[in-house]
C-alpha cells in the first residue's frame, strides 16, 4: 500500500495517498486519545469535546464552521472511540485548502463557550435517550460495561447524565492539556491532490503548533472473568449478547481471528449463524459476530434479537455453531472460499477512500506504520484449517463466555 509520510519536528505526522479517479479530497486529524483515556469523573468528556469542536474557536463561531464547507457541497464531520477521537472532511479537491484550515482550526483552538456547552448538554442527553430507546445499541454498551467491569474500556462513549451534566469549559481544558500529546496526532490525506500540494497547505500551520508531550499511560485490562446477566427492560423482543476478551492489535493471531468471526457471523448472508437462525428457522431478523481489537486487549461478540419465547432456542443454535467451528475443521473447499470472502470484503472495503483515509491515520497511530492489504491477504492465505481450531477453541471456550440477556417485562 503505497503513501507518503513525513513527520514534522513537533512530532505531528502527516500521511498520504493521491488518488488521481476521484474529485474528491478526504483530510482528518486521529488523535490517540479515546474514552478509555478518561476517569470515572471524566465519563463522556471526550464525546462531548467531539461535539463542541463545532461550536466555536479562536476566529469562528458556530454557524461560521457548519458553514465553511457545507455551502461548498462539502461535509464535515467527528466520531468518537475508546481508543481515538476523529475530525474529518471530505470536499472537491479544489477547496482542501478550505477543508484543512478548518480542520486544524476546530481540532486545536476551540474555545469551548459556556452557552454552547449548555445546548450541547441537552443534545447530548437526548443522544442518550436516543440510545436507551434502541435495545439493539444499548445491549453493546451495556455487554462492554460486562465484559469489561470496573475497566475504562467497560465506560459508554456517551457518558452518563451526572457526568455530562457537570462539564464546563475547564474541565475540557484541563483534559486536553493533560493528555493531548503531538506524537500522536497524525493529520490524514486521501484524494486527487499531490503529496506536494498537501505540504504547501498545512506543513507551516501544523509546525508552528508547540511540541508537547504527554505523561499520561493508559491502564491495561488483564481482569476477564466470564458473567451471565439477565435484565427485564420495558420492550417487545428479547435481546442477546455472548462474547468474551480477544485478541490486542499486536496480538499475530487477530487476522485470523478475523477470518474466523466472518465465517462464524460476519456481515454477509452466508455466516454460519445468519443460515442457522434467520434462514433455516427464523429466529432472527439480524445476527452478528463483531472483533474489535484494542491496543492491549480485544473483544468478540455476537449480538442478536429474537421473540421472547425462542430466546433459549436461539442461544442453543449459536452454541451449536460456535461448537462445530470447535470440533470440525474446515474443508479445503470451505476454507479456500472462506479465504476469498474475507480478501473480498477487504479489497472492496478499500474502494472507499473517506473510511481509507480514517484507516491511515489509525494504523499509523496504532504501529507506527500502515500494514499493507497484501502482507494482511498473505496472511489469511496462510491460516490453516488447524489455526482456526485452535483459535475456536481458544476464544469460543463456553465456560469462558459471558452472556447479556434483555427480557421483556
Amino acid at each position: 500500500m503505497l503513501y507518503n509520510l513525513k513527520e514534522l519536528p513537533n512530532g505531528i505526522r502527516i500521511i498520504h495517498q493521491e488518488v488521481p479517479h476521484t474529485r474528491l479530497v478526504h483530510a482528518g486529524f486521529i488523535l490517540n486519545i479515546g474514552s478509555r483515556d478518561e476517569s470515572k469523573e471524566q465519563e463522556g468528556l471526550v464525546h462531548f469535546w467531539e461535539h463542541m469542536a463545532f461550536k466555536g474557536t479562536k476566529k469562528r463561531k458556530a454557524f461560521h464552521i457548519i458553514n465553511r464547507l457545507e455551502s461548498l457541497g462539502g461535509e464535515l464531520n467527528a466520531y468518537t472511540t475508546k481508543e481515538k477521537v476523529c475530525f474529518y472532511a471530505s470536499v472537491l479537491k479544489e477547496h482542501f485548502n478550505k477543508s484543512a484550515e478548518l480542520l486544524i482550526d476546530i481540532t486545536l483552538n476551540s474555545t469551548f463557550p459556556e452557552k454552547q456547552i449548555e445546548k450541547e448538554r441537552q443534545v447530548i442527553l437526548e443522544e442518550m435517550s436516543m440510545y436507551r430507546d434502541s435495545p439493539e445499541d444499548c445491549i453493546q454498551d451495556e455487554f462492554d460495561e460486562l465484559v469489561f467491569e470496573g475497566h475504562a474500556l467497560g465506560r459508554n462513549i456517551l457518558g452518563n447524565e451526572e457526568t455530562v451534566g457537570q462539564f464546563t469549559q475547564k474541565d475540557f481544558f484541563e483534559f486536553i492539556s493533560s493528555r493531548l500529546d503531538t506524537t500522536q496526532l497524525v493529520f490524514s490525506v486521501v484524494g486527487n491532490i499531490s503529496f506536494k500540494k498537501v505540504l504547501l497547505q498545512v506543513e507551516g500551520i501544523l509546525s508552528s503548533i508547540p511540541s508537547k508531550r504527554s505523561l499520561y499511560m493508559r491502564s491495561g485490562y488483564t481482569s476477564y472473568s466470564p458473567k451471565d446477566k439477565v435484565i427485564l427492560k420495558d420492550i417487545t423482543q428479547a435481546h442477546c449478547a455472548i462474547g468474551k476478551q480477544a485478541y490486542s492489535l499486536y496480538d499475530p493471531k487477530r487476522f485470523k481471528l478475523y477470518l474466523l468471526n466472518n465465517i462464524l457471523g460476519g456481515p454477509s448472508m452466508n455466516s454460519r449463524l445468519n443460515l442457522s437462525l434467520r434462514e433455516k428457522h427464523g429466529y432472527v431478523y439480524s445476527v452478528e459476530s463483531i472483533y474489535q481489537a484494542y491496543s492491549d486487549t480485544g473483544f468478540v461478540g455476537i449480538f442478536f434479537g429474537t421473540e421472547e419465547n425462542t430466546v433459549n432456542r436461539a442461544k442453543k443454535l449459536v452454541m451449536r455453531e460456535i461448537n462445530k467451528l470447535r470440533s470440525t475443521k474446515l474443508g479445503t473447499m470451505q476454507l479456500h472460499m472462506a479465504k476469498e470472502q474475507a480478501i473480498g470484503q477487504m479489497a472492496m472495503a478499500e474502494e472507499n477512500y473517506a473510511a481509507l483515509m480514517l484507516v491511515f491515520g489509525k494504523n499509523l497511530l496504532d504501529k507506527g506504520k500502515v500494514d499493507s492489504l497484501d502482507s494482511i491477504f498473505e496472511t489469511i492465505r496462510a491460516t490453516t484449517a488447524e489455526d482456526l481450531l485452535d483459535i475456536a477453541n481458544e476464544i469460543f471456550d463456553p465456560n469462558q463466555l459471558s452472556h447479556l440477556t434483555y427480557l421483556p417485562k
